[in-house]
């Protein structure tokens, strides 16, 4: 069990760990058996964020050519689905013929039962590759590798990562909506699951944005999470300390803000959070809705887009291609425009002329797509603050 601890609303909360932590340990414990030939009763491992993990191994099946054996995945105090649940990892030799023909670096990695297979394009997997992850994928593969250089072992070993529960669960998951078939998806990019109720997370908004009034701030920085506050960092130039990260609460956050005193507030995120703004949803969490198709495509025809092509974005999984297809259509611009007209009624309607409001939307891809009226002047003040 993992012994790390956060404070939530005065409450003390246990943290938990990751399905991708949970594949590597297994991978890298399933490698090292395969390799000596001995038991292995527990693992570590070191997650992405730094903590140092010691997992006990499970389920051991060790045969000549391969060994299969699982982690049991804990949630800590998270409300999480896949709490409990078993990812199997099991590590096999492989030809050499086999691996010059794929062009690997020598480790495959694949996913078995219960772990999701993507069917659509514009999710971090490409189609038809396994629902595992950047990060969770490079741990996996750096963990097998560990163990091949620990005994010199120069050829090749493929990884196949499964979770049998996963079957059932994956369905209690928005996976059926991105076009993940079969299974869950292997996540996360710091290894660890910290415990947040949402109650909790609204009052550390709360305590945060007080925190800012209290240091003289007139005009706050508000932004969804981290890409809004990576956009800030390398694109616009705003260290990080100047920003509130608000999650999905959009509308609470504004409600908070203007409660608190302060002058003005911009808000700054990707157009997967803020599109959602766009049919008046403020809790952008995909649990509560969605619509982001259904923005963009009514969107594009106030745009003058034709009907193919709005049918078209309907039928993306991801804003960042109904983008590709507004571009290739040259009516990506106009598009934003009508969208951001529909971001500035919701924003000015929840605000009700307490506060100067604005927005900058924005894309990995193309940078900027759009901005308020009030976007630029806000802006200039914060930079200047």
């Amino acid at each position: 069990m993992l012994e790390r601890y956060v404070y939530k609303n005065q409450k003390k909360m246990r943290c938990g760990y990751t399905t991708g932590t949970c594949a590597c340990a297994a991978a890298k414990a399933a490698a090292y058996m395969l390799l000596s030939g001995r038991e292995v009763k527990e693992i570590k491992v070191i997650t992405p964020m730094g903590v140092s993990l010691t997992l006990p191994v499970i389920d051991i099946d060790i045969k000549e050519d391969k060994v299969i054996c699982a982690i049991k995945k804990d949630s800590g105090d998270d409300p999480d689905v896949t709490n409990g649940i078993k990812i199997y990892a099991q590590v096999s030799y492989v030809k050499e013929d086999i691996m010059r023909t794929i062009n690997t670096d020598g480790v495959i990695v694949d996913g078995g039962i219960g772990v999701g297979r993507v069917t659509k394009k514009g999710l971090k997997c490409a189609v038809g590759e396994a629902a595992i992850n950047p990060v969770p994928l490079k741990m996996i593969k750096e963990a097998v590798a560990e163990a091949a250089e620990s005994y010199s072992y120069e050829g090749s070993l493929k990884v196949i990562i499964s979770a049998p529960k996963g079957v059932d669960i994956a369905k209690k998951t928005f996976n059926p909506n991105l076009g993940i078939t079969g299974g869950i998806s292997i996540l996360g990019t710091t290894g660890i699951v910290e415990p947040m109720s949402e109650q909790a997370l609204i009052d550390t908004i709360k305590t945060e944005i007080n925190m800012h009034i209290a240091q003289g701030e007139k005009v706050l920085l508000v932004a969804p999470g981290n890409y809004g506050q990576d956009f800030l960092l390398n694109t616009l130039n705003i260290e990080l300390k100047r920003s509130i990260k608000c999650s999905n609460y959009i509308g609470d956050t504004i409600d908070m803000v203007c409660d608190a005193g302060a002058k003005a507030m911009l808000l700054v995120g990707h157009i997967g959070k803020l599109v959602k703004l766009g049919a008046g949803i403020m809790n952008t969490h995909s649990k509560v809705a969605d619509g982001r198709m259904e923005v963009l495509s009514a969107c594009a025809i106030r745009a003058g887009v034709d009907n193919d092509t709005a049918l078209k974005i309907l039928d993306c999984i991801t804003t960042e291609a109904a983008l590709e297809i507004l571009k290739k259509s040259d009516i990506l611009e106009k598009t934003m425009y009508q969208l951001t007209l529909r971001i500035e009624d919701v924003l000015q309607r929840r605000s009700s002329g307490k506060i100067v409001i604005g927005a900058i939307v924005f894309s990995n891809e193309y940078g900027i797509l759009g901005k308020t009226p009030a976007a630029d002047k806000l802006l200039e003040l914060i930079k200047s603050s």
